[in-house]
């Protein structure tokens, strides 16, 4: 017996991908979006380079990273629930500027996970290998992530396991992050109450006494250095996007994945605030022994602080921790880059191969192993080219952010001008939320692209005297505008607009469902 497939959407309509429908709840969105921002590696990853830049004011700058992601949210959830897409972004801007800023918004969605994958896997290693020399007290198996050779094959090891889990179904995602976020959060807790409690014992190296003026970003900090620790604050954001790209995965497809989204940002804020504030009182921000500006200590901060703080076991547990929050979010940050590169293979903006759908498990297989390749071809070129790949990587992946989320924000408000005043609910969140999110991402972007010139603002790195950071950050935006040329002289329909419009409707949920339960049957 055959199953006669429901008729295609027409070509103006946004496509049903075949994606697994009604599966994802507020929470379970919230938990694979902090999964994705991993703030246990995020914070091991760029509390040094934050530090470095404004030293005490770091909770300012994670206050003021929050502040454009938090308006730049309601610019995501006003615009999911007008148009639910797994292409989120690129599906959006497309539909507000046209088919050329919609594929560069795209574009940059996609290569800013590529960075970030490759430095996740990274983060992984170097806890990997420190997990296991602290567990048989064999110091020396550390200094093997510093093996260019051992730390590229381990990291293609990682990618490989994350690029197989993410490709098993979206449920399994969940169950899996349920438990390692779980993890990962209740430890970071543990680490700032316990370094408090040596900050009150009078026991800690540098026994800070809080300030308010810790959270003030308006006061003694440099423009350039503001920016540069904003880019590093924004970078600890990243990744709430990832439960916008669920929606037509969703149980209510125009409200959950805003809500989610939300939910992980507010998260995120109060953990980091935590960590910053606790860590600095323990630690300090002295360039020498367990100080947070240490450049020893930079690409991996609680490699320097877990033993001080929790002791030799319970430094075990944070070393298993981070290497729980790498390994998770390696896995969950391939949903939104798998998602946007088959929305953008659906609609002919991309290799239509990319379009393909797991037939049993209902996820884009094929679009998850081409990012896990372009992710390892990326990883061994940048560690081969740079010493310290994680903070050109971190510097490099805050141009990438501004440049996609700031353009999201922008087409929110240009997609509903003719709504902006209808209510004073709009005003607010349609118009001016997403426009001063998109305006400090756009300042931030512009003064991120001229400090990446320099190399002192990155690892040292430099090619033809500009800054490693330049190239992966702004060169690798060049590089999509002329792969956009290539693909608009293979598939032309999609940049005639001719595919995906303002005018095109959205999907609804009963052809969205009706063609995933036939994919099913398929």
């Amino acid at each position: 017996m055959t199953t006669q497939l429901p008729p295609a959407p027409p070509r103006t309509g946004l496509a049903a991908k075949g994606l697994a429908a009604n599966k994802v709840g507020t929470l379970s969105g919230a938990i694979l979006g902090i999964s994705s921002v991993a703030p246990g590696y995020t914070l091991t990853a760029s509390i040094g380079l934050i530090v470095a830049a404004v030293g005490l004011k770091m909770p300012a700058i994670f206050i003021a990273g929050f502040i454009p992601m938090f308006l730049t949210a309601y610019a995501y959830r006003e615009l999911n629930s007008e148009s639910p897409d797994c292409g989120a972004s690129f599906t959006w801007s497309t539909k507000a500027f046209g088919p050329y800023v919609g594929w560069m918004c795209g574009w940059g969605m996609v290569i800013a996970t590529i960075i970030v994958l490759s430095n996740l896997a990274a983060i992984a290693v170097q806890f990997f290998y420190l997990f296991i020399a602290r567990l048989f007290d064999t110091p020396q198996i550390a200094d093997l992530a510093s093996n260019k050779l051992v730390n590229v094959a381990t990291t293609l090891v990682f990618l490989a396991i994350a690029t197989w889990v993410s490709s098993r179904g979206i449920t399994t995602s969940e169950r899996v992050q349920f438990v390692l976020v779980g993890f990962q959060m209740t430890v970071l807790l543990v680490f700032a109450v316990v370094a408090f409690m040596h900050v009150a014992a009078g026991d800690a190296p540098a026994n800070l006494h809080f300030s308010m003026d810790w959270l003030n970003p308006f006061t003694g900090i440099t423009i350039a250095a503001f920016a540069v620790g904003l880019t590093g604050s924004i970078f600890a954001f990243w990744g709430w996007d990832t439960c916008l790209t669920l929606g037509e995965e969703s149980k209510n497809p125009k409200k959950t994945p805003g809500r989610a989204g939300l939910v992980c940002v507010l998260s995120v804020l109060v953990t980091y605030l935590l960590i910053a504030v606790s860590s600095m009182m323990y630690a300090g921000v002295g360039e020498t022994g367990v100080g947070l500006g240490n450049p020893d200590n930079a690409e991996n901060v609680f490699g320097a602080l877990a033993e001080p703080v929790l002791g030799r076991w319970g430094g075990l547990v944070l070393f298993l921790a981070v290497l729980a929050s790498s390994a998770a979010s390696l896995q969950t940050t391939f949903i939104p880059a798998a998602r946007t590169m088959l929305a953008m293979g659906a609609y002919g903006a991309f290799p239509k191969k990319l379009a393909e759908v797991h037939p049993r498990f209902l996820v884009p297989s094929y679009a998850a192993v081409v990012a896990g390749v372009v992710t390892a071809v990326f990883y061994t070129v940048t560690t081969l080219l740079s010493e310290r790949t994680l903070l050109d990587t971190i510097a490099a992946l805050g141009i990438m952010i501004c440049w996609y989320y700031g353009i999201t924000a922008f087409a929110c408000v240009w997609y509903f001008r003719r709504q902006l005043f209808t209510s004073a609910r709009n005003v607010v969140f349609k118009f001016l939320f997403p426009l001063l999110g998109g305006i400090m991402l756009l300042i931030v972007f512009v003064i991120s692209v001229r400090e990446s010139m320099n190399p002192d603002n990155g690892s040292g790195a430099a090619i033809g005297g500009l800054g490693l950071v330049f190239y992966m950050g702004f060169g690798l935006l060049a590089l999509g505008a002329v792969l956009m040329l290539v693909m608009r002289a293979r598939q032309p329909a999609f940049f005639r607009g001719e595919v995906l419009t303002r005018s095109t409707p959205a999907l609804t949920d009963d052809l969205s469902a009706e063609l995933t339960r036939a994919a099913k049957v398929g």
